[in-house]
């Protein structure tokens, strides 16, 4: 019975180029002289480094920890010596620096030891975080960590699981050539993510430009005993875009601001299967993929290469013309030359281009747009291209997000059919950039303005706490003094209240005063004359003559007086 079709808006028909590299089975490519691996090459957190410099390594041994659920751990591709672990240039427009590991490979290609993993009897979320330590992310180009799309939603039951086998992009064949040569393991590997989704069905799609390779997982599915479907699409680019190929198979169309498991369908590559399987069968983690060598090269070709290893080193294996004068990463649609060509082959590159001039002729000059509407028939996503890229070359980001520029795939058709020979893509990246770089500068401000503002609440609660700790000391020791005078006023004589509530600094100041007058009367009497006692009689008449003399002036309560007032000045001088 035949499997019926959908159609999707908009996409080409660019000249496919595929027939050069498929005449020769997957290479096993060589060692190279040293592999250089990112630690970020998934979508998600960037892996922690478990090694470091001189650390001897075996080939599937982890080198990078994944970071947080979306990411997946990096593995030594072969057995050698770290040499490094430090920023170096990577396959991205860019050409902006990763922290990668690199690796002296010392020819032995030593595994670690494997074991397979029991599935059958693990619990679904077990099978999860070993695909996670495994590394197995889509192959397809995404590189999402596909343990992270291995969860059905909660809300919605999963109708389809498709299988991504279209592989649209001129140029490319390695999913082919892999469907071809592997197609029983990559069969197994869609049972496990079957047993994992519980699907209702199952649709392998496969572009009818392959018919090679529809034949070869139809016979692996007949022979393991499966009820999948293989089903051909028509060839049209890009029908290998996961939102194109649900489309022609399901005829659900996915919202922007949905994702397919919110519509009960879920979308992973041939490829991602293979190594899942590889993954639970023997033990190993991903540390090659298949890539396409092609272009402008005497030998086009499929590799199995390992991952790190430097582009130049495998394109040679093809044998590049003289005339070649970069390399694309990517297919002629979506790809892009790489910075510098000993940049190291990742998880996400699936073919290699040898770029040359009689190839890629050089655009004519740019000219104005005209508004032909060219650029929105082709977008298979049905935006408006020539209205994203006035607001974008006038850099009014604002707009472009208003006319839905990240539902954008940069797919290119737009640039493909474009009568000005507008890089439109271009412009895009450049707005998205740009959107992404504000954002990072407004959360960035918005972290230092929360920043700052914690830090005055901290110093007003510490200002506060500390005038608490002073109210607190200063009661303290006014509840002290209060209960002290309490206790005086106790062992005070209840028939003298009034002396009790004396004031006891004016109690000390009169009891000074007392002690300095009866020092000064002690004075006075020890002043006294001692010579009276020996007096003649006529000595003694004129000694009580004087003295009668002097009472009779009052000299004797002068004295007194002169007397009292020194010693109330002594009193003071005490004080």
């Amino acid at each position: 019975m035949l499997h019926q079709l959908f159609k999707f808006k908009g996409g080409v028909k660019p000249p496919t180029n595929k027939t050069q590299s498929v005449t020769l089975p997957i290479a096993a490519a060589p060692l190279p002289s040293r592999l250089i691996v990112p630690l970020h090459q998934s979508i998600g957190g960037t892996p922690r480094p478990v090694v470091q410099a001189g650390d001897k390594v075996r080939k599937g041994q982890l080198i990078g920890e994944a970071d947080g659920w979306i990411s997946a751990a990096v593995h030594a591709p072969t057995s050698g010596t770290v040499l490094a672990v430090a920023m170096q240039p990577q396959p991205h427009p860019s050409g902006l620096d990763a922290l990668s590991v690199v690796i002296e490979p010392d020819g032995r290609d030593e595994w670690i030891d494997r074991q397979p993993f029991d599935y059958a009897n693990a619990t679904p979320d077990d099978t999860r975080r070993y695909l996670q330590q495994s590394g197995v992310v889509g192959l397809g180009g995404a590189v999402f960590p596909t343990h992270g799309k291995l969860t059905a939603s909660r809300s919605v039951a999963m109708d389809e699981l498709i299988i991504n086998g279209a592989e649209c992009e001129p140029y490319i064949t390695c999913d082919d050539l892999l469907m071809r040569e592997r197609a029983a393991d990559i069969v197994r590997g869609i049972g496990i993510f079957r047993d994992l989704l519980q699907p209702k069905r199952v649709l392998i799609g496969i572009e009818d430009n392959k018919p090679e390779a529809a034949a070869a997982m139809r016979a692996a599915v007949a022979e393991l005993g499966e009820n999948f479907e293989v089903v051909s699409v028509p060839t049209r680019y890009p029908a290998g875009g996961a939102k194109q190929l649900i489309r022609v198979l399901t005829g659900k169309e996915v919202p922007a601001a949905k994702r397919s498991t919110d519509l009960g369908v879920q979308c992973f590559n041939v490829a991602t299967a293979y190594t899942a399987w590889r993954a639970i069968a023997y033990g190993e983690p991903v540390v090659s993929r298949i890539v396409t060598v092609t272009g402008n090269v005497h030998a086009p070709r499929n590799y199995e290469a390992l991952i790190g290893t430097p582009m130049d080193e495998l394109l040679a294996l093809a044998q590049p013309h003289p005339d070649t004068d970069g390399t694309v990463m990517g297919g002629p649609m979506m790809g892009f030359l790489v910075p510098t060509p000993d940049v190291p082959v990742v998880k996400a590159t699936n073919c290699l281009i040898a770029h040359a001039d009689r190839l890629f002729p050089p655009k004519a000059p740019e000219m104005p747009c005209i508004r032909c509407g060219a650029c929105a028939d082709a977008c298979p996503h049905e935006l408006q291209p020539f209205e994203l890229y006035w607001h974008a070359r006038a850099k009014n980001f604002g707009k472009t997000q208003q006319y839905h520029i990240f539902d954008c795939i940069e797919c290119g058709c737009c640039s493909f059919v474009c009568p000005s020979r507008i890089p439109l893509v271009q412009y895009f990246r450049f707005a998205k950039s740009e959107i992404w770089a504000r954002e990072r500068e407004k959360n960035a401000a918005d972290e230092a303005k929360t920043r700052f503002e914690f830090k005055q609440f901290r110093e007003e609660r510490e200002k506060a706490e500390k005038a608490e700790k002073l109210a607190k000391a200063a009661a303290a020791q006014a509840a002290k003094k209060a209960a002290e005078a309490a206790a005086a006023a106790a062992d005070s004589s209840p028939a003298a209240p009034a002396e009790a509530a004396v004031d006891p600094a004016q109690a000390a100041k009169k009891a000074a005063i007392e002690a300095a007058m009866a020092r000064a009367k002690a004075q006075r009497e020890a002043a006294q004359p001692k010579n009276t006692d020996t007096l003649n009689p006529q000595q003694a008449e004129e000694l009580a003559a004087i003295e009668a003399r002097r009472q009779a002036a009052g000299l004797t309560d002068a004295a007194a007086g002169t007397a009292a007032v020194d010693a109330t000045r002594e009193a003071k001088t005490e004080e």
